[in-house]
């Protein structure tokens, strides 16, 4: 696909990525062809903020039950156990993740990500959003190397006594913490095999006392952030 100088079709093409209506691999082109293309992701980033203002004055619609038992079916969530911690948010959530979390996951990458050198070591990423869907934390993976760096994209005021820490929830069983992240608006962690395996449901981040959660069976805090993974890779 060329793309140069056909301005319309570049136009077209970025409104309908951002959009998520771009799929497969007219996507997967759609972003390779960014990665080479300083004013294609440039374009792509201002088609992304005309929308973004857009969807503030969008109200919000609760979809029907029906839609979240099949969700919930596909996933195999109906067996998974609710612990604890859930009691902070319940089941609803994690509900609003799916296409929200891996659309901006995938925003992100385009017009933020493709801008480093160190991009092509990514093998997933993921976009942790706050309770009204904005982007808090940015986790990036390399599966290769394992490595895991998190970046806080947002203010996220914290008491000198106060911590967040990172969790990967699973479909079944307890969440396992990745880490506590200091004060540090970028951090390089271990990648432990569990972070990223299939049977994980969300990341999430939690508020905790200094020196992290003492609760062995997940978070002692409320749940601030929460995204899925998105391979890229």
């Amino acid at each position: 696909m060329n793309l140069r100088g056909n301005e319309a079709l570049r136009e077209r093409l970025a409104s309908e990525y951002v959009l998520g209506t771009l799929r497969g691999g007219a996507r997967r082109r759609f972003e390779r062809l960014m990665q080479d293309d300083a004013a294609l992701r440039r374009t792509t980033r201002e088609w992304s903020e005309r929308l973004g203002a857009m969807a503030e004055f969008a109200p919000p619609v609760a979809p029907d039950r029906r839609v979240w038992r099949a969700i919930e079916a596909r996933l195999h969530w109906q067996a998974a156990p609710r612990w604890q911690f859930w009691r902070h948010g319940s089941l609803a959530l994690w509900r609003t993740l799916g296409l929200a979390s891996s659309a901006l996951a995938a925003l992100l990458l385009a017009t933020v990500l493709l801008d480093r050198p160190d991009t092509a070591r990514m093998s997933d990423i993921a976009s942790l959003l706050d309770a009204q869907q904005r982007p808090a934390l940015v986790v990036t993976a390399d599966r290769t190397r394992g490595l895991m760096t998190v970046k806080v994209v947002a203010d996220v005021p914290l008491t000198a006594q106060q911590v967040l820490q990172l969790w990967a929830v699973p479909r079944a069983g307890k969440p396992r913490s990745l880490g506590v992240l200091g004060a540090k608006r970028e951090l390089t962690l271990p990648l432990p095999a569990n972070a990223i395996g299939a049977d994980v449901a969300v990341l999430a981040v939690s508020l905790e006392p200094k020196g992290g959660s003492a609760n062995p069976d997940g978070p002692s805090g409320p749940i601030l952030y929460k995204g899925g993974w998105v391979r890229l890779m």
